[in-house]
């Protein structure tokens, strides 16, 4: 396979969980390519450098081999290399370090609305609920 649409291609490597939210990065002007904003239907092909903002993170992958149809975890390796800077991952932690800070220590259990809110941030920096849950049914005990 040439080229491939790059809202397809997000997808198919797994930045983005649907094609939709994809296609919702390119016309919100989040996706670039070789540093050129790109549109949903504008095409990658290999050796292409991908920019995607994604949760005031700026992910950084060069195009190895296209691919239309979405790939298992463990293959998009395969796809696309990571190239993001040291300093783009760092801010992952910032803002759960920013959040755990804010509540005073002995202050009783977090209200409906603050429990809401730690599951959002984890759901977006770290995993996916339904990893969690993947994880439980392998039959692993930990005791």
């Amino acid at each position: 396979m040439s080229e491939v649409r790059i809202d397809k291609y997000l997808w198919a490597i797994r930045v983005y969980k649907t094609r939709a939210d994809a296609t919702d990065a390119c016309k919100g002007n989040k996706i670039h390519i070789n540093g050129t904003v790109a549109k949903p239907s504008k095409t990658v092909k290999a050796g292409d450098i991908i920019t995607a903002r994604k949760n005031e993170v700026t992910f950084t992958f060069r195009v190895i081999e296209t691919v239309e149809k979405r790939q298992g975890a463990k293959l998009v390796g395969n796809f696309a290399e990571n190239i993001t800077p040291a300093e783009e991952l760092e801010k992952l932690h910032r803002p759960i370090e920013t959040f755990f800070l804010k509540r005073e220590r002995g202050s009783g259990r977090p209200t409906k609305k603050e429990r809401r809110d730690m599951d959002d941030l984890w759901d977006r920096y770290f995993f996916d609920s339904e990893d969690v849950y993947d994880d439980e049914e392998d039959g692993d005990e930990d005791y």
